[in-house]
């Protein structure tokens, strides 16, 4: 199984089943629609107990693999390359495998779809030789949606976004293929105990009348309900950025601190930064490569990801954030080398508050992997304030999926150059000691600061001394200013903050780098 097909096919997530019909507070085929009336379902749902009672799926849904289930394919007309106005097309997406929660799947002019119809399907005789199962599967519904739309070509229906698993969801920029994820929710990640998986009830497509697709979501978990109101413009050939503008509404069913507001979920196995454990032919394999957080306070800080010896959970404090979100680069062939995966594709996306979100911190969880399969990167927002049950909680923000590499980055005041590439490794001359080397040039055709205008400020480290710091210039087709420094931990130090920044006249001429160093699986610097 290929990362990239598993990708363009689904999500890599885990979730409960739930059957039995649609749980209280999601909508009848009676009932109202469009964004106030699934807000109000939300609300009602979060005042009722939770009903999240698993029950197995029927055969043979119950024991589908990854290759079963791809061998299940929506059928054109029925289930598939459903006109919904504005050149959007919605396919329906059948439950097994990691999918075991039915969402109910509303479509402009068509009734809600709460059973799943075998005959709207094709199953692979190869993997089902007794032909399509046969139903009523009353309950079942369906798994997800997948909305595809001429994004690339006027003459092609590309992937636009595909709605599947617990609260999940891939959308595409222009020229990019699938990558990192986005969610509707997230409770309790990077916590002590397990992570609550809120899961999508219901999914109405309410129209797409003004060119744009107009949709909402009804989450349900143990302790909230939501509704994600989102209005979604396609990238196009003038701006090839597609944007969400996302309205959650949020009602809790008790006190929660550990909410994850605009998750942002991807991968990070390696890179030039670590870690040296990974034996592989590529440089690089990652779908995101920097954390990118414009803080209230008008800083922009810059956090290359890891992929940690145990998980680690850092916290960035603020106070009316501007924006966060996961930055893939570089975009070219040369920093992967790796044909299939196409990592040089995948897309960057950017998570901006509208309105003031007030006091709390973006929040980044890394977990150490064997591999790339599976994600284990997530960025949130949390607020420092516990949400209260009994009243609405609401977040407004714009959810960018841009094109990778630098260009696509939103600018930032009085910022000259940028990080272009971080790496390190075991300092020869000592190997209880490491050097950092970080490379930045300038976007665009504005000329390079000279290196002797510039101040090189690292911070000491607890626990580690910071030494050998230099900062030059390399010539080249692009001239780039490199900063290096040597890190030398304690023997009883197994992580340490790094932040480096760059300044001119005593202001920041580029993003402030941060790095959390920790001792590799051997011990090792």
């Amino acid at each position: 199984m290929k990362r990239r097909d598993l990708l363009g096919h689904t999500a890599l997530v885990a979730v409960g089943a739930v059957l039995g019909g649609i749980p209280g507070g999601a909508r009848s085929d009676n009932s109202a629609f469009g964004p106030d009336a699934l807000v109000a379902r939300a609300q009602s749902l979060a005042q009722q107990p939770h009903q999240g009672e698993e029950a197995a799926l029927p055969p043979p849904f119950d024991r589908l693999d990854y290759d079963m289930y791809r061998a299940i394919r929506p059928r054109e007309g029925d289930a598939a390359g459903l006109d919904i106005g504005g050149q959007y097309h919605a396919d329906l997406l059948p439950p097994g495998w990691l999918f075991n929660t039915p969402v109910q799947i509303s479509l402009p002019g068509r009734r809600a779809r709460v059973d799943f119809e075998p005959e709207s399907f094709d199953f692979d005789t190869r993997y089902f030789p007794d032909g399509a199962p046969q139903g009523p599967f009353p309950g079942l519904g369906h798994s997800g949606l997948r909305i595809r739309y001429p994004l690339n070509s006027h003459d092609r229906l590309d992937d636009l976004i595909v709605l599947q698993g617990a609260s999940y969801f891939r959308a595409l920029a222009r020229d990019v293929t699938y990558g990192l994820s986005a969610r509707g929710l997230a409770l309790g990640t990077g916590g002590s105990g397990p992570e609550e998986f809120p899961v999508t009830r219901e999914i109405d497509v309410f129209d797409t009348d003004d060119g744009q697709l107009h949709f909402g979501c009804l989450i349900d978990s143990p302790r909230a309900a939501a509704a994600l109101i989102v209005s979604l413009r396609p990238g196009g050939a003038e701006n090839p950025e597609t944007l969400m503008r996302c309205d959650l509404h949020l009602f809790v069913r008790e006190e929660v601190a550990d909410i994850g507001i605009a998750p942002l979920t991807s991968m990070f196995q390696h890179s030039a930064l670590g870690p040296a454990r990974v034996d592989d032919f590529r440089p690089a394999v990652h779908d995101s490569a920097v954390l990118v957080v414009d803080n209230g306070a008008g800083e922009r800080l810059w956090r290359p990801l890891a992929n940690p010896a145990h998980v680690e959970m850092s916290g960035f404090q603020d106070d009316g954030p501007k924006r966060f979100g996961l930055l893939q680069m570089p975009d070219n062939f040369a920093a992967f080398r790796d044909a299939e995966g196409a990592y040089h594709r995948r897309p960057s996306a950017f998570v901006e508050p509208v309105g003031d979100w007030g006091e709390g911190a973006v929040w980044l969880l890394e977990i150490p992997t064997a591999n790339e399969y599976a994600d284990n990167i997530v960025a949130f927002w949390r607020p420092k304030a516990p949400l209260q049950p009994g009243r609405a909680h609401r977040f407004r923000y714009d959810l960018r999926w841009t094109q990778p590499g630098l260009a696509a980055l939103p600018e930032a005041a009085a910022l000259e150059v940028l990080p272009i590439s971080s790496a390190s490794g075991v300092n020869p001359e000592d190997t209880a000691s490491r050097i950092f080397v970080i490379d930045y040039a300038v976007v665009g055709d504005a000329a390079l600061p000279a290196a002797e205008d510039l101040e090189l400020a690292i911070a000491q480290p607890e626990g580690a001394e910071i030494s050998g710091q230099a900062l030059y210039r390399i010539e080249g087709e692009r001239p780039k200013l490199r900063a290096s420094f040597v890190l030398t931990p304690s023997a009883s130090s197994d992580r340490c903050e790094l932040r480096m920044q760059l300044r001119k006249a005593g202001r920041d001429v580029a993003p402030v780098w941060l790095y959390r160093w920790s001792r590799s699986v051997d011990g090792g610097p």
